[in-house]
């Protein structure tokens, strides 16, 4: 599926920096933030890693709109440089490592300790004016007994996280909450407007080389991959587009303050395998889910203070997985087909189809990446 792209009128030219630029929501708020005439300052840990930056490059404005900057959150000042003249931050750069020795001091720790050296970068600037952080729903939600109904003033219970296994997700959640509450007291010293936007589990079309992890939760009931359910059980969704419409959105509105959910479509997992099932008949999804109600109610994601501000969303929950499917499916992260022919005999497996494309590397549970957010509940 091509990537939608949208030519609006060029604005007066503003410089902003966009970190975790390599990454699914990264990449597509620089290509967003291009085609709107911005100048977009784009950190990446290695500039050199062509694998990763190519599709950068190759946005339109690029070669005029766009220079690649060398960062890393855990080098003091390392963003010093690429947010000087800024007037944004795009902040999703994030450590994700999902099997480390030492939960605190390998994800916990480097992520608040990077984003409180990045603020400490727009001060030194004194140019930015405002930080747009991309959040986690797992700040809102994560707790013993879920409601039927969330906002930006509900937090997750960290001494229920704590109290869990200290899983990659787990991990991702405690480090982006203490982070935000950082952030937080650390804009009190400064005239920057710290903005936080939570997004849920972001879905939609890709060009970055890897899987990202948002759509290995996503599209856990065509792969099969049973650890995924239950981030999915009560899952609130939106389109990455969206997502990143929102962080233009509310960098530009004057009034903009605060922490803004921005989730467009709540669905359980049997709503997602009946739509795959529907859209899709070719893959083989499950009708049952061990140790899920098949009446399991929703849980909701509120907008409401978004869409208040006159933000709108454009696309549906069938768009957003059709752009992820095609997406994978162009890449050769995912078969056409998981269904077994009339002889018997199965059609190639997603772990058959992934083998055959050596070049992709989809490994992303098992190396440290810089990109946030996927992302929702996840990336």
């Amino acid at each position: 599926m091509p990537l939608e792209t949208t030519t609006p009128p060029t604005p007066k030219s503003t410089t902003v920096c966009v970190t975790g630029a390599s990454g699914f929501i990264g990449s597509w708020i620089v290509m967003r933030l291009l085609e709107r005439g911005y100048i977009v300052r784009a950190t990446v840990r290695d500039p050199g890693n062509m694998k990763k930056v190519k599709p950068l490059l190759e946005l339109a404005r690029a070669d005029t709109n766009l220079t690649l900057w060398k960062a890393d959150l855990s080098i003091e000042g390392s963003y010093d440089e690429a947010v000087q003249g800024c007037e944004g931050v795009f902040h999703m750069a994030t450590p994700m490592d999902f099997e480390p020795v030492n939960p605190e001091s390998e994800v916990i720790k480097p992520t608040i300790d990077g984003m409180l050296s990045i603020m400490r970068s727009c001060a030194k600037a004194k140019t930015v004016k405002k930080v747009i952080f991309t959040n986690s729903a797992g700040t809102v939600n994560a707790e013993e007994h879920l409601k039927p109904a969330y906002d930006e003033t509900n937090w997750s219970d960290l001494e229920f996280i704590y109290s869990k296994k200290m899983t990659g997700w787990v991990m991702y959640f405690v480090s982006k909450i203490l982070a935000e509450k950082a952030a937080m007291e650390a804009t009190k010293e400064s005239n920057i407007n710290f903005i936080s936007i939570i997004p849920p589990l972001v879905v939609g079309p890709f060009f970055m080389p890897t899987f990202p992890p948002s759509l290995l939760t996503a599209l856990s009931p065509i792969t099969g991959d049973e650890a995924h359910y239950s981030i999915i059980k009560q899952g609130q969704f939106v389109h990455v587009d969206d997502l990143c419409e929102a962080h233009i959105f509310l960098f530009e509105h004057p009034k903009a303050e605060g922490r803004y959910i921005c989730s467009s479509h709540d669905a359980t997992i049997y709503d997602i395998a009946n739509l795959i099932r529907e859209k899709w008949p070719a893959y083989s999804i499950p009708t049952e889910f061990e140790g899920i109600d098949k009446n399991i109610p929703v849980v909701s994601f509120s907008s409401k203070k978004l869409e208040g501000m006159g933000f709108s969303f454009k696309y549906t929950l069938e768009e957003m997985f059709r752009g992820a499917i095609d997406s994978c499916r162009e890449k050769g992260l995912l078969p056409f087909s998981t269904q077994t022919h009339s002889n018997g005999e199965n059609k190639e497996s997603t772990l058959d189809s992934q083998k055959k494309h050596t070049t992709i590397d989809n490994s992303v549970t098992k190396e440290k990446q810089m990109e946030a957010g996927e992302n929702g509940k996840c990336e």
